[in-house]
């Protein structure tokens, strides 16, 4: 019977069909954030069993830091990770935004403004950035609540002319997208987030270098979100959402004259928190497709490059597909390389539309429904058309992941349990074979190995963990299929 199922699956997907609520998966994919809050949460808060946490964040630097995210399932506030997830979430506004239904779209904006908010505090002062609150190595050898947090809240800071081209980089970008999405509905915070944009783009690139150079921030950084790929990605990032995001020619000029030097023609075959050459190559692609800049031309042939290694039948095809057909790439939370290289897919193929062009792949003409089948296939993938039957999203369907690697989630909550569950007593819990009892709504985990098998165990973070960049591009794909289920 299993076996007929799957196959009736893979029928739907070959024919662009699908029997997913998108509507309800975009929903819940959004509310996940609320899951991930920290500081002080508001009467509205939807993921009931919650608290407030991190109230005292940046005191030990006499500044507030309270707000943000939590990037996964520890009580650490990591800037990198958290300023691509806001630009993620924000693109997926300006990009999909008309996609999605009016009280969806308020709760994105609300979960990027969650993230803003405090990102605006993390630059606030001239000349030095906040990249981090919270010890990791303290925080990671504990499994306790953030109610309960009392392990080191150290605050990372990077003051000039030590360089943060990654993290200041990326929060320009982050600012820049958001101030496009606010535009219409609060356009003084879009003036704020630009003008600030504008201001932290100038650090990042007046100081070029990775952050975690410092020897001050590397310990707090490494090996969890150290820049492993190099700044200059971040560079062309932020100057593009910049050049997007005002119009302004300098940032046109700053594209033109840099993408050599920065490394805008590498080839690569990824895009998230760490690598961003893909992104920068098809956003300022938009540029030479509609708009006819074609001193931007090598993006846009980077751009088409990148597709291409999507392409199976390509001659240039570089992405591994596991047995079931899910993007794979090794090193843990593959995931993130699905939702976010979908994302990537659905935005350049509307761009190729738009502009009634098609990439040539050698021997294989790509066009764009082409490429959205690609990202149909990831996206109903995650959503429970694979070979395990499951959805990877918690909360949605029947069958999801039950033990998720998240403290918040598998700790009795503060409503249940008021008492603090101190750092070493929250190890029964970890240890349990028992379900989660908070249910994370929205969350999707990290994922199946190559051979597509999950087993759903809390101790193996690398495939049980969610994170906030995993979500954040999926929002836009969601909205976007919610709005064209059948792909021709």
């Amino acid at each position: 019977m299993k076996l007929h199922f799957l196959v009736i699956l893979s029928e739907l997907a070959f024919l662009g069909v699908s029997y997913h609520d998108y509507g309800d998966a975009l929903s819940k994919s959004i509310l996940f954030f609320e899951g991930q809050r920290s500081g002080y949460l508001p009467a509205d808060q939807r993921m009931e069993w919650r608290g407030h946490s991190g109230l005292g964040d940046g005191w030990t630097a006499s500044t507030d830091l309270t707000g943000g995210y939590y990037d996964a399932g520890d009580n650490v506030k990591f800037n990198f990770p958290m300023a691509f997830t806001t630009t993620m979430l924000a693109w997926s506004v300006v990009e999909f935004g008309e996609y999605m239904p009016p009280a969806e779209q308020r709760n994105a904006l609300v979960a990027i403004r969650w993230s803003t908010d405090y990102l605006l505090k993390t630059v606030s002062q001239p000349n030095r950035i906040f990249v981090q609150v919270g010890d990791p190595i303290s925080d990671h050898n504990c499994w306790e609540r953030p109610e309960d947090m009392d392990t080191a809240r150290t605050v990372y800071t990077v003051e000039a002319p030590n360089t943060a081209s990654d993290v200041a980089g990326e929060t320009a970008a982050a600012l820049a997208a958001a101030s496009m999405a606010f535009r219409a509905s609060d356009p003084g915070y879009a003036k704020t987030l630009l003008r600030t944009s504008t201001r932290v783009f100038q650090y990042a690139d007046s100081y070029r270098g990775a952050y975690s150079d410092n020897s001050n921030i590397r310990n707090g950084v490494c090996p969890f979100y150290c820049d492993f790929d190099g700044y200059q990605d971040e560079l062309l990032w932020g100057a593009a959402w910049l050049r997007r995001a005002s119009n302004d020619d300098s940032y046109l000029d700053y594209l033109q004259n840099n993408g050599k030097t920065l490394g805008a023609e590498d080839s690569t075959n990824e895009f998230g928190w760490d690598n961003k050459h893909a992104g920068v190559n098809i956003l300022v692609s938009k540029e030479v497709l509609e708009k006819s800049m074609y001193s931007l031309e090598s993006y846009r042939a980077s751009a088409d490059s990148f597709m291409c290694t999507l392409i199976p039948d390509s001659s240039s095809s570089h992405i591994e597909y596991t047995p079931g057909g899910l993007i794979y790439k090794p090193g843990g939370s593959n995931l993130q390389h699905a939702t976010s290289i979908s994302f990537l897919l659905l935005v350049y193929a509307n761009y190729l539309e738009r502009s009634s062009r098609s990439v040539n792949c050698g021997d294989v003409s790509v066009g764009p429904s082409r490429l959205r089948q690609i990202a149909l296939r990831q996206a109903n993938y995650i959503l429970g058309e694979n070979p395990k039957g499951m959805s990877y999203m918690v909360g949605y369907s029947n069958a999801y992941p039950q033990r998720i690697h998240h403290r918040g989630s598998s700790l009795p909550s503060v409503k249940d349990h008021p008492q603090v569950i101190a750092c070493k007593e929250g190890s029964i819990y970890f240890n349990s074979s028992n379900p989660n009892p908070n249910v994370l709504v929205g969350a999707i985990v990290g994922g199946p190995g190559e051979d597509d098998e999950y087993g759903d165990d809390r101790g193996d973070f690398r495939k049980s963990e969610p994170t906030t960049y995993i979500n954040a591009p999926f929002v836009g794909v969601l909205a976007y299929f919610l709005a064209n289920p059948n792909i021709s």
